[in-house]
């Protein structure tokens, strides 16, 4: 039995048998589940596929991350490019600026070379714009960004200091034409200056007072005063106007020739100052005008009773007439007397020979004449009507008395006005007082014409 059961087992069933189990050692090993002593024989083909796996995989990623930066190194390229367009652009607009900036400036004034030569680099920069707009359309920013830009940026500040360069230029050629409007506008006001000097001259004549042709020592009152006293302040405030500009044309220092006028003044308005000029004419021109014989002390007057009367005549016959007539009629008068005495008076030799560079008018009336000048022809009218004034003030009964106020008084609307409205506050902290007196007032019986002050503001303590 035992024979029979070996030899039953052919050479042709062992090899089938082996081709079996090697079949299933091979399942075995492919899913893993493998005797021990076989583990080493599996673990190195494994090991060999994961790193094929492995390399595969890196190989992918990497193809992949270097497509990606491909497309942004492309899109970068082409952000600079459209920078390096853009650029060019600007650095043309800017030179199409300053080409029209000269284009403007060469038409005033005209310069036919200027115009023709900023036209042509304008139309070569519309053209030059023109090439830049059928680059972008057709995709074709092929500049180098670097050398672009910075080519840009020198034309664009070339540009620019050529702009600037042009409006320095018409700003220059500006002043020079408003300088000359100044002077052509200047010379205007110096020839209406003399010819307002002439229609003052002319309307100062004796012509206004002509309302009192009719008058009568009877029939005299108040308001004929104030009538002479407003024509002999306007003659006055012409003859300082005078006075004034020959002294800018001498080079005078008009702030320090007032102050020494009006010392310590502080003037709410620089053009007030010509108010201490005032204040001096009149200080001269009335200095005395309280006594009969008016700063004629050798004039011999006759006794009381008759003077109302006498200085009566003497206004009906002087306000008729010019004043230099008067005074080639009569140049040994009192009114001839008192011209020369408050001409020397008011007139320094220091102020006469820096307004004409010598003292003939004074040495002429000094001598006894009266000098043929509009200078002394203003002059002249002014101590007309200061002269009616005194013989109108000596024609009332009792006579006008003239005052006026000292420095510091507290203002008072009873005996004064000021000549400005100067600012002044209606606080408690605040005083208006007087800084100096302008024009002098008078008192005609009860009467009271009110003396014209300037005022300044002090602070109660």
């Amino acid at each position: 039995m035992d024979t029979v059961r070996q030899s039953s087992v052919t050479p042709s069933s062992k090899s089938k048998l082996a081709r079996t189990f090697a079949k299933v050692l091979h399942i075995r090993v492919a899913t893993g589940v493998a005797p021990v002593d076989g583990i080493k024989k599996v673990k190195p083909q494994l090991k060999v596929k994961e790193d094929q796996l492995k390399s595969d995989l890196n190989k992918s990623n990497n193809h992949s991350l270097s497509f990606e930066e491909n497309e942004v190194d492309e899109l970068i390229r082409k952000r600079e490019a459209l920078e390096a367009l853009l650029a060019k652009i600007f650095a043309s607009l800017s030179t199409v600026k300053a080409n029209y900036a000269q284009l403007q400036f060469s038409q005033s004034p005209y310069d036919a070379d200027g115009i023709q030569s900023a036209d042509q680099l304008i139309v070569s920069e519309l053209k030059n714009l023109s090439e830049l707009k059928q680059c972008f359309v057709k995709n074709q920013l092929d500049m180098p960004p670097e050398t672009t830009l910075l080519m840009a940026e020198i034309q664009e500040q070339k540009s620019l200091l050529k702009t600037y360069e042009i409006m320095g230029k018409k700003m220059e050629f500006q002043f020079k034409l408003k300088d000359s409007e100044i002077t052509f506008l200047k010379e205007k006001l110096e020839e209406l200056n003399r010819e307002n000097r002439s229609l003052e001259k002319s309307l100062n004549q004796s012509g206004p007072l002509s309302v009192l042709n009719n008058l009568h020592l009877s029939g005299l009152g108040p308001t004929h005063f104030v009538t002479v006293l407003r024509h002999t302040m306007k003659s006055m405030r012409s003859f300082v106007r005078l006075l004034i500009d020959e002294m800018k044309s001498a080079d005078w220092d008009i702030d320090a020739a007032a102050s020494a006028i009006e010392p310590r003044v502080t003037y709410s308005r620089a053009d007030h100052k010509c108010f201490a000029f005032e204040s001096y004419a009149c200080r001269e021109m009335f200095e005395a005008f309280q006594f009969p014989n008016f700063s004629l002390p050798n004039e011999s007057l006759p006794e009381k009773s008759r003077r109302k009367q006498l200085f009566f005549d003497r206004f009906v016959e002087l306000k008729s007439l010019k004043p230099k007539e008067y005074l080639t009629m009569k140049p040994r008068s009192a009114f001839a007397k008192f011209c020369r005495v408050k001409y020397l008076k008011l007139i320094h030799p220091k102020m006469e020979s820096a307004f004409f560079g010598n003292l003939n008018q004074r040495n002429l009336v000094n001598s006894g004449g009266f000098p043929e000048t509009t200078f002394f022809a203003m002059f002249a009218e002014v101590a007309k009507r200061v002269w009616l004034l005194h013989c109108l003030a000596f024609s009332f009964e009792p006579e006008a008395a003239i005052f006026q106020v000292a420095r510091g008084c507290r203002f008072s609307e009873v005996y004064m006005e000021t000549v400005a409205e100067e600012v002044i506050e209606n606080g408690s902290d605040y005083d208006p007082r007087v800084a100096f007196t302008v024009v002098p007032g008078f008192k005609i019986g009860r009467a009271v014409i009110q003396c014209q002050v300037y005022l300044v503001n002090s602070r109660l303590r």
